[in-house]
């Protein structure tokens, strides 16, 4: 079964059961689950309930689509990632960013942890994402192109909207929630990185290292879906004062960093 099956026969089984066609998709990251209370009339659906969807197998992931109103526009909301680490593929891993394409989807809202490699950075900042270096070894675009998906060769010279940028900072400096800007880096992962790699992707002008993101960013763009992406950043990576990291400090600096992120992309998805 091609690509383009799957999604047809994972959209038939959503529209199923769900009666609203969505105009936003939101990825929420590790330990970033709570957005759900924001979703009027909420509709959720376990991921192993959609054809062809994998299975979220990561901490801090509920692992569940679900639809209803944001700030009274129809969204759809992914409460869990998948990651190539958990060993899926590229297309495994953008698989319900095409999904919620075809539901309707025009814009994509993702968030996500991150270490921060910029010494301005605090543990619990908030982080625009103003470009991005693959660093993962893999690309969901690799391989024969269907057409009805996205162009053989799309642009990348801006795939962070820039207007939803503009939006984005205006919301900040109103609700007075500090919103840094920087480059994320993507690696692989599931291991976090050691000191000489952190200071190559320093070097290299990333501010944000994290294991997610970029593959769905690619699908979005390559299907001219416009994007925002915010990193809460939950520990520093800094080599020359680095210290031990663990999952459950990570989840606490980001439910902690929870309130706000939620009100910033509530107050965006208002304005999209």
């Amino acid at each position: 079964m091609s690509l383009w099956e799957q999604i047809q026969e994972a959209v038939g089984a959503i529209r199923s059961r769900v009666n609203l066609e969505p105009s936003v998709a939101v990825i929420l990251g590790t330990g970033l689950g709570g957005f759900g209370g924001e979703i009027e009339g909420s509709k959720a659906l376990a991921y192993a309930e959609i054809p062809h969807f994998p299975r979220s197998t990561v901490a801090g992931h509920k692992g569940q689509l679900v639809f209803g109103r944001v700030q009274g526009k129809p969204a759809v909301v992914m409460e869990g990632r998948f990651h190539v680490y958990e060993g899926y593929s590229a297309q495994e891993v953008t698989f319900p960013v095409r999904v919620m394409k075809a539901l309707g989807a025009e814009t994509l809202v993702v968030s996500n942890a991150a270490g921060g490699l910029n010494a301005d950075f605090s543990a619990g900042d908030l982080m625009a994402i103003t470009d991005h270096v693959n660093l993962m070894g893999v690309n969901p675009l690799i391989g024969p192109n269907d057409e009805r998906l996205g162009e053989r060769f799309p642009d990348m010279s801006s795939p962070y909207d820039p207007r939803l940028m503009e939006a984005a900072l205006a919301i900040a400096r109103r609700e007075k929630i500090p919103l840094r800007q920087g480059v994320y880096a993507a690696v692989a992962g599931p291991n976090l990185e050691t000191k000489a790699e952190y200071r190559f992707l320093r070097g290299i002008g990333a501010d944000a290292v994290g294991m997610s993101t970029v593959p769905e960013v690619l699908a979005a763009v390559h299907a001219k879906m416009r994007v925002f992406a915010v990193s809460c950043i939950t520990d520093l990576c800094i080599p020359e004062t680095l210290k031990p990291a663990s999952l459950e400090e990570i989840l606490k600096v980001a439910r902690k960093a929870e309130p706000r992120l939620t009100a910033l992309i509530s107050r965006l998805i208002e304005k999209i």
